[in-house]
């Protein structure tokens, strides 16, 4: 059995920053501001010779705000799920009337519970739990979890009555595919929908996710790893700190992906922000696939113009499949799935060096490519370089002179006659050095030396 722990407690108590030491990681965002966790962040964390699950969780603030409510859910169901529980308090602002409603809400719920006090840096250790017995717990441990301090004892204290040997972790994430896209156009309501659950916070709010979130499911027998961006806007109205630091670990999750779901408002079309977002996509090289969200929403002579208008505007991403969704209502969801299943397959491909060549002679014969000082440039023989992106090496003479055209040609010869679906490929040019260079240049010294 792997143990689950949750990480409960009100905001800005310190529960990403103990996320990320018992993880070893910076998969959540800290920073000294409240209700900056929004959605269930889930890690895999070691102790000794075993391993354990742990689960970051929104702040709860008691409000009956709409936003503050979707996070409580959140929160209830990591609670419910949860084998231990860990209720953190900040030492720094003692007992409050939300750590007692906290602590009602963690007692009904049957679970396995310890008491963290954290925060006790220059406070005195006696001092820092005297108010705390009052919540009425057993178990309570003192920690400063920004300096790693006190971390084992509650780690050895929850994980003694699970076996070591029986804490192995099997680690079969599949495709890992990154929704990214503009802040509210459905990037959450699609994990959602995909999951098969209220897995992440969606709200009809601009830049309500924060954080990435991975969310695992399975789907016809098959694992994937969904990662929820949030939303990146234009750079000029990005203005605080938090909403920096989201971008930079969106931008993150599409270089760790391998596949690339983009995802489009239907209403608003093709925006620059949406171009921006898929050149960065293109340029990491990732597998791609474009979702346009709230198709619903449309009517029928604005679908027609519109998908007219995305075809042409996209034609130089023409190897990525489109797709026509709602989100909400999961129309289009099926086949997107399709498609992000070919693409994954095409990024991985394995290529064989003999039929590269001869797909290199076909297109060398259909199109020459070009002269360099009235010299012909010479294409020989083509193998794989990588994957995810496939690279196709190419190597010749004078290849470092192909002009960029005739690459773009090369890469989508390529990508028709392997059939790949989803990916770009990626072209490596390899110059020979030329044996004769070296003699001649010698001969040539020699001649200048006797005259």
């Amino acid at each position: 059995m792997v143990p689950v722990i949750a990480l409960i407690g009100r905001p800005n108590v310190g529960k990403s920053t103990l996320f990320n030491v018992l993880t070893k990681s910076r998969d959540a965002i800290v920073t000294d501001a409240p209700g900056l966790t929004r959605d269930r962040q889930y890690g895999v964390g070691n102790w000794r010779q075993g391993k354990f699950i742990v689960v970051d969780t929104g702040g709860l603030s008691g409000e009956k705000q709409d936003l503050d409510d979707l996070m409580a859910r959140q929160t209830l169901l990591a609670l419910e799920e949860a084998d231990e529980v860990l209720f953190m308090v900040d030492a720094q602002d003692g007992l409050t009337s939300g750590d007692r409603m906290i602590a009602d809400l963690v007692r009904k719920s049957g679970k396995s519970c310890q008491l963290v006090v954290n925060k006790v840096d220059g406070i005195n250790p006696d001092q820092a739990q005297a108010d705390f017995y009052a919540l009425g717990f057993n178990h309570l441990q003192i920690i400063s979890a920004a300096h790693r301090k006190g971390i084992n004892p509650v780690l050895e204290s929850l994980l003694e009555s699970y076996p070591e040997n029986q804490t192995e972790v099997v680690e079969d994430t599949g495709p890992m595919v990154a929704v990214i896209g503009r802040p509210n156009v459905g990037k959450s309501t699609l994990i959602n929908r995909l999951a098969g659950q209220e897995r992440v916070v969606a709200f009809d709010q601009p830049g309500t996710t924060r954080d990435t979130i991975s969310v695992p499911f399975e789907r016809h027998g098959k694992s994937y790893t969904l990662i929820d961006t949030a939303g990146v806007r234009k750079r000029g109205k990005v203005h605080e700190v938090i909403e920096k630091f989201s971008v930079i670990k969106a931008l993150e999750a599409i270089e760790h992906a391998n596949v690339v779901v983009l995802v489009i408002d239907a209403r608003d079309g093709l925006t620059d922000q949406d171009l921006t977002l898929l050149g960065y996509a293109l340029n990491s090289g990732r597998a791609l696939v474009i979702a346009v969200n709230k198709w619903d929403g449309l009517e029928t002579e604005q679908r027609e113009y519109n998908r007219k208008t995305l075809q042409r505007r996209l034609v130089f991403a023409s190897f990525a499949a489109q797709h026509y969704i709602s989100a909400l209502h999961g129309t289009g969801v099926g086949e997107m799935m399709k498609s992000i299943d070919q693409a994954y397959s095409s990024a991985f491909r394995e290529l064989n060096t003999r039929y590269l060549t001869d797909l290199l002679e076909e297109a060398v014969f259909k199109h020459n490519p070009p002269m360099h000082n009235r010299r012909r440039i010479k294409l020989r023989y083509a193998h794989q370089g990588g994957k995810n992106p496939p690279v196709i090496v190419i190597h010749g003479n004078k290849t470092e002179h192909l002009p960029d055209a005739y690459k773009r040609y090369l890469m989508s010869f390529f990508i028709e006659k392997l059939k790949l679906k989803g990916t770009p490929v990626r072209i490596e040019l390899k110059s020979g050095d030329n044996p004769y260079a070296r003699k001649r240049g010698s001969q040539s010294s020699r001649y200048s030396k006797k005259n």
